[in-house]
């Protein structure tokens, strides 16, 4: 089920570097947000909050609050594991596992999480690789290793293991940085049928595909280099390209600077 996020003055250090400050929005579920942005604005570094991904970095660590519908994440006695169980990442590099086949490489996560029974495993697997569009091109060689596939295939192999263990939320750091335009379409074609089921938020640097794919967008800068990036907007996507509020929004997305 689709969950919304709620974050409230959220901010992310390195060590003793402040990378992103006091950061509040709201993702509403069954939705695509976009953060779109200049490089080194805090983007992916937001995104890894979402999951609980940042304190796996070496002097990572979070202040503020991110709600999973009334559920504090970064609550005492919360789970950082169960956290990413429930929302979900795909990389901006296709990762699927190089020694693993296309169907251990969906069941992975799902081994890891309990036991299934063989029938089980291969109608989950069997769904995941329909939900990502990939099922009738590996159907034939679901013991073959997910390594031997295309660029594009192997990212919709990722999103198929992400999805397998039922996620409330997709976290997509930019899915089509590395893939070439075919595959790019059909990754977010994927993206507009997934947010049926999901709660979908992507980082992408491609100010086009924000604005095809999705609901709402927000926007990221820094003031200066070397100060932490900050939210400067976030509204529906079709306003934020046709008539931002922020100047600097429009700034960047007329190419005026970033």
């Amino acid at each position: 089920m689709a969950k919304r996020i709620d974050v409230s003055g959220l901010t992310a250090y390195y060590g003793s570097h402040k990378a992103i400050e006091d950061i509040s929005m709201t993702v509403e579920p069954r939705s695509v947000t976009a953060f779109i942005g200049p490089s080194g604005c805090g983007k992916s570094t937001f995104l890894r909050t979402l999951n609980r991904m940042h304190e796996v970095t070496p002097g990572g660590r979070v202040e503020g609050k991110v709600l999973l519908d009334d559920e504090d994440l970064y609550g005492a006695g919360i789970d950082p594991v169960s956290v990413r169980r429930e929302v979900g990442m795909v990389f901006q590099r296709p990762n699927p596992f190089p020694t693993m086949s296309i169907f251990d490489n969906v069941a992975a996560g799902l081994r890891l999480n309990g036991k299934y029974r063989k029938n089980e495993l291969n109608d989950i697997v069997e769904k995941s690789l329909k939900g990502a569009n990939l099922w009738n091109e590996v159907k034939d060689r679901l013991n073959k290793p997910g390594s031997g596939l295309s660029g594009g295939q192997q990212q919709r192999l990722c999103i198929a293991r992400a999805i397998a263990v039922e996620p409330n939320v997709l976290l997509m750091d930019e899915p089509c940085s590395a893939l070439d335009p075919i595959s790019t379409l059909a990754i977010e074609d994927l993206i507009g049928e997934l947010k049926e089921r999901f709660t979908i938020v992507i980082v992408t640097h491609n100010m086009q595909q924000a604005a095809r794919v999705s609901d709402r967008t927000a926007f990221f800068n820094l003031s200066a280099v070397g100060q932490p990036g900050r939210l400067i907007e976030i509204d529906d996507t079709e306003r934020i390209f046709s008539n931002p509020s922020v100047q600097a929004t429009e700034d960047y997305i007329s190419g005026r600077f970033g």
